[in-house]
């Protein structure tokens, strides 16, 4: 099994390349920062569907991504 990310894109088994952070400010305290990863193709509607809930934070390469320390 690889230690390579994948994408969180239901049924996606590709590399992930891209860090969505995200809250649901009616759960989560503003600080707090959950993340789904993506390829290169699921970005965009990842992207969007959390996008359109007011969830989405930051889009971050995955190569640039520190976890903030909570």
């Amino acid at each position: 099994m690889s230690d390579t990310p994948i994408c969180s894109a239901k049924g996606c088994r590709a590399d992930a390349v891209w860090v969505l952070a995200w809250n649901n400010p009616k759960i989560h305290t503003p600080e707090r920062r959950k993340t789904w990863l993506a390829c290169e193709e699921h970005r965009e509607h990842l992207s969007q569907f959390l996008g359109v809930r007011g969830f989405l934070k930051d889009v971050v390469l995955l190569t640039e991504w520190e976890a903030p320390d909570v």
